[in-house]
């Protein structure tokens, strides 16, 4: 049996992850699950799935937990999640949104642990430190993201030095059709419906704006040690298409799915081998597939995201920071959903860039560029 350990065990990511582990009862055995705040949620995965050790992120919320499951490994805080984390495992999934992901993550990478990362944050902020964890380790890095995963495996079985361009694909979110006069009026309760994918809050959000496929042009950077000027970015509303790789020959490969998570997941969690799957698809389905480029000018968090992360140093870490905080922000109705982006771009231009990175600066650069969000809400409010 493989062994799996799934950090963020009661997000989007992975509830879906624990549905493909129950599909597959007898190929793996969950040693650790680690959530925020979601107690109810953890206990009935403790009962399904008797891990050997849990986290839990809100140290009263284990104490809780203990007392439920005496005989479990409880443990609570940062340092509970790191213990679960280095816990040997074959697999563990990193399915934790936003920079508080690092630590954890490097944590099991240390430990020898392989990773399925599912999360963008982290490359984004630290994207060379973190490859060179992974590269150090020596451990097997798998892209959970669709997009990423769908890139992983055309690259697989495809001779490099041929190949020209990474196309990713995006649906172009909820909004893509709309004006930048109509945009400005967006409510968050909008902003939460995509019309594709189902998934967590802060992805969707980021989806909506754009900033989401900016991420994943500078996460797809860093995973496949692409040159900036050969990832490309397409519109593709019917996204079925998660990307496809241009060959020199002028020939293009492209992975067809359906526009479900579990796939990806499925994928990972099962490689090499491929398994027959409950999510069938069919292009019959559809009368057609199309394709436009992405309007920069009315979604500015793309542009900005790719220029970030062509800058490099410290720039991608406040982009991450100030877009994780504005997003909270537009959720609980304190901002616009334009003030995201153009928020982000006046926090970049006054930002002192750092190039020789360690984690202190990604993480002190962090740390400012959310005190700086901060300000310019409350300023707003006022």
């Amino acid at each position: 049996m493989k062994t799996i350990t799934v950090l963020g065990s009661t997000g989007s990511i992975g509830r879906n992850v624990l549905e493909i582990v129950s599909l597959f009862p007898e190929d793996f055995k969950v040693i650790g699950l680690t959530c925020n705040r979601n107690i109810d949620l953890l206990i009935e995965q403790i009962k399904k799935f008797s891990p050997e050790i849990v986290g839990i992120r809100e140290e009263e919320k284990a104490d809780y937990v203990k007392k439920i499951f005496p005989e479990l490994s409880v443990e609570g805080g940062e340092e509970g999640l790191k213990k679960v984390a280095k816990r040997k495992s074959d697999l563990v999934v990193v399915a934790i949104v936003g920079i508080s992901a690092l630590f954890p993550t490097l944590e099991a990478i240390r430990n020898g642990n392989n990773i399925a990362l599912a999360n963008k944050e982290i490359l984004v902020a630290g994207g060379k430190l973190f490859m060179d964890e992974v590269k150090k380790s020596r451990i097997t890095l798998f892209p959970l993201d669709s997009e990423h995963c769908a890139i992983f495996q055309i690259l697989e079985k495809l001779p490099r030095k041929k190949v020209k361009n990474v196309i990713i694909t995006a649906s172009g979110g909820p909004f893509y059709n709309l004006s930048k006069e109509e945009i400005n009026n967006i409510t968050p309760q909008q902003a939460l419906k995509h019309p594709v994918w189902k998934m967590g809050k802060k992805i969707t959000i980021d989806s909506a704006s754009l900033m989401n496929k900016g991420f994943e042009v500078i996460t797809a950077h860093w995973l496949f040690d692409l040159n900036w000027e050969n990832i490309k970015v397409v519109v593709h509303p019917e996204a079925v298409i998660h990307a496809m790789v241009e060959m020199i020959d002028g020939t293009t490969f492209a992975l067809f799915s359906q526009p479900d998570m579990r796939i990806p997941i499925q994928f990972v969690l099962n490689y090499p081998e491929r398994k027959n799957s409950p999510f069938p698809f069919s292009l019959s389905q559809f009368s057609r597939l199309s394709f436009q480029p992405p309007d920069e000018n009315k979604f500015p968090a793309l542009r900005l995201a790719k220029e970030a992360g062509k800058k490099g140093g410290t720039y991608p870490a406040v982009l991450n920071a100030c877009n994780e905080y504005l997003v909270e922000a537009f959720i609980s109705g304190k901002i616009k959903f334009p003030q995201i982006w153009e928020i982000c771009e006046e926090i970049l231009q006054e930002h002192k860039p750092c190039y020789n990175l360690k984690w202190e600066e990604i993480m002190d650069s962090d740390k400012w560029a959310r005190e700086k969000a901060k300000e310019a809400v409350e300023k707003l409010s006022e």
